[in-house]
């Protein structure tokens, strides 16, 4: 006797667990892309993102998170690697940048030095007054 429930061909539906989630919410944060992690997982890219929408739209946002908190805790401490860290959040975080400054003792005008230039191909070292 047949039902009135239609016969569904194919797989069963995928049903995510939280081992799975975990899993391509750290692969996302890895910055593994979407087809990739499908593989991975057994499923079609369509399917990922159905079940798994919150885990890829989350993952480099913890990932990104925990590198920021992991390299602010390293910027406090001690040592060369604090340091380096620190300019690292300085420059990246508080819009610090590194300046050239260069100075020019004794005098020099434009003219001389463009004739200095014409004559030799380079300005010749000046000497002091």
């Amino acid at each position: 006797r047949m039902t009135d429930t239609p016969n569904k061909a194919g797989r069963p539906e995928h049903q995510p667990t939280p081992e799975r989630r975990q899993q391509v919410e750290s692969m996302a944060g890895f910055g593994i892309i979407e087809d990739d992690i499908a593989r991975s997982v057994g499923i079609a890219p369509k399917t990922l993102r159905k079940h798994y929408r919150e885990e890829l739209d989350l993952g480099h946002i913890k990932a990104n998170a925990a590198v920021a908190q992991s390299l602010y805790k390293k910027a406090l401490g001690d040592g060369t690697s604090a340091v380096t860290a620190a300019i690292f959040w300085l420059k990246t975080q508080a819009g610090w940048k590194e300046t050239l400054v260069n100075e020019h003792r004794g005098s020099i005008t434009l003219a001389s030095l463009m004739e200095a230039v014409a004559a030799n191909g380079r300005p010749r070292p000046q000497t002091g007054d």
